[in-house]
């Protein structure tokens, strides 16, 4: 397996076994070299302290004295080297004459060092080669009674026998050595695994490309994309998550709890619960989104849920223009029906020599059309809001409803977005009309627009059974309806137009017994 292609645990491995070894390799040669320079230093004060108890030994001062030295000094001397275990023991004269040797042919012979220290009555250590090699040795003076040098004794150890208690030791270093490299290397490939799991043995060039391809697919996707962990923290949000949530594209988001980010209720009740989600329909102050949520899950657990999100405003107000078009297809068919009856009642009228009757017949029924498109037109000036209020007009007729358009209502182009407007009033005329649809005759339902104080009122207001008060503010919540769970929509889109505006509403009850709803929008105050 080449270099490229190692995981990163095994990269990490290999480099924390070279690194132990280096250093448990470095720690060993440092604890051998301060070994040797400890043994070194405790052979200085050994030698020093055996020749300073030698030179003042009484023994030794007499022998020198005496006519023959070397039958004295000798066996002392040795027996002294023996008994503290030593190499040598010399004693000798001030002009270097020995008196004593391991070697007895070196008895006699000049000792081979400096001795100037010693002479001048100063005791000192040093190393130095001589006839056992080289060694560290101590020359002490031996004072006679007046206080001058009679003599001089040198202790020494050779080297060669410090190194071999050294390497006496070397067996134990050896052993802690391995121990410690055995303990590193468990501990490093306990560490690797470890990391090996966690980063699923990718190496770093995997690794960089994913992070690459990861990093431009959630910049460049088209979806909105929230991941949140088990509990309940953003662990990533793209770019496009935080335009559709109107979340700062700069604020730091990441292990925030989703319950503080001002997010919607319905998706903060979505992430929370954790349960699968497909094409959920969720408004925030601006937008119609639907989410698909699914759980993550690695080793049988659940670590959290991946949350989508696409833009559906722009679909859900072509949908809503749609469905009042329909609707108003629906009505000038039925109208289209009923006109040729008139038609054909009007034709057989004239066959029958009833002109006057016919005559009456028809321009009874084009003054009652254009009188209602007076009226609308008369009131509203926005084109768009007259000409849904004609369509529902037809589309109440065909349901035996009838909608009457305050004369009071005054509203001119531009107060507010057309788009706005369009999705108030159509929605609340769409509830007012299911609202009537189940009630005993006369079905009536009223609307108001008008524009005052800064503000645009809309007032629909119907004769049906009426809302209780306690569920007036379920009525604004997406899913609600007092036909079935998860049908209403449009009330929910009302409330998304007016959070936008920061406007406000109120529900009472109308002068028929139904409900009237008013909803107050700032002009100009759109966020």
């Amino acid at each position: 397996m080449t270099a490229r292609k190692w995981s990163i645990a095994g990269q990490l491995f290999a480099l924390q076994a070279l690194v132990v070894t280096l250093l448990v390799g470095a720690g060993a040669v440092g604890a051998a070299l301060l070994a040797r320079a400890d043994a070194r230093e405790a052979a200085r004060d050994e030698v020093l302290a055996v020749a300073e108890t030698v030179a003042r030994s009484p023994e030794v001062s007499a022998a020198l004295r005496s006519p023959d030295p070397a039958a004295t000094l000798q066996p002392y001397a040795e027996s002294v080297r023996v008994a503290t275990g030593t190499n040598f023991v010399v004693v000798m004269a001030p002009n270097r004459t020995r008196y004593s040797h391991p070697d007895p042919a070196q008895i006699g012979q000049p000792f081979i060092g400096e001795i100037g220290p010693a002479l001048a009555g100063h005791p000192y250590t040093v190393v130095n080669t001589g006839t056992l090699g080289e060694s560290v040795r101590a020359v002490v003076p031996v004072r006679g009674p007046d206080g001058t040098v009679t003599g001089l004794v040198s202790v020494g150890i050779t080297t060669e026998s410090i190194n071999r208690k050294l390497l006496g030791r070397a067996p134990v270093l050896l052993a802690v050595t391995v121990v410690v490299l055995v303990l590193a290397g468990l501990s490093s490939w306990l560490l690797s695994r470890r990391l090996r799991r966690q980063t699923h043995g990718l190496g770093p060039a995997q690794m960089t490309r994913m992070y690459e391809y990861y990093d431009a697919v959630l910049h460049s996707v088209g979806e909105g994309l929230m991941v949140v962990d088990a509990d309940g923290r953003i662990a990533l949000v793209n770019d496009e998550g935080r335009r559709l949530l109107g979340l700062d594209p700069d604020a730091p988001l990441v292990d925030r709890p989703v319950t503080g980010l001002g997010l919607p209720p319905a998706l903060v009740e979505l992430v929370g619960a954790g349960r699968p989600a497909h094409d959920e329909l969720i408004l925030t102050r601006q937008r119609s989104l639907v989410a698909n949520q699914r759980p993550t899950e690695l080793g049988n657990r659940v670590r959290g849920t991946v949350l989508t999100l696409r833009d559906h405003t722009e679909l859900r107000a072509l949908s809503s223009e749609l469905d009042s078009v329909r609707g108003l297809t629906e009505a000038l068919r039925s109208q289209a029906h009923e006109a040729a009856n008139r038609l054909h009642t009007m034709l057989t009228l004239v066959e029958l020599g009833r002109i006057d009757e016919a005559v009456r017949l028809a321009t009874e029924e084009l003054a009652l059309a254009q009188r209602l498109t007076d009226e609308v037109v008369g009131a509203i000036a926005e084109p768009a809001l007259a000409a849904l209020l004609l369509g529902k007009s037809a589309q109440a007729a065909e349901r035996g409803v009838e909608l009457t358009v305050d004369p009071d209502s005054r509203l001119h182009v531009g107060a507010l977005p057309t788009t706005d407007l369009l999705t108030v009033v159509g929605n609340l005329v769409d509830n007012a009309l299911e609202a009537v649809a189940a009630a005993a005759p006369p079905r009536r339902v009223r609307v108001r627009v008008t524009e005052s104080d800064g503000e645009v009122l809309v007032e629909v207001g119907d004769s049906g059974p009426g809302l209780p008060p306690e569920q007036v503010a379920d009525a604004f919540r997406r899913g609600w309806s007092t036909k079935r769970p998860g049908r209403g929509l449009g009330l929910a889109l009302v409330g998304q137009v007016i959070a936008r505006h920061g406007g406000r509403y109120e529900v009472a009850v109308a002068p028929e017994g139904g409900s009237v709803f008013r909803i107050r929008l700032p002009i100009g105050a759109r966020t």
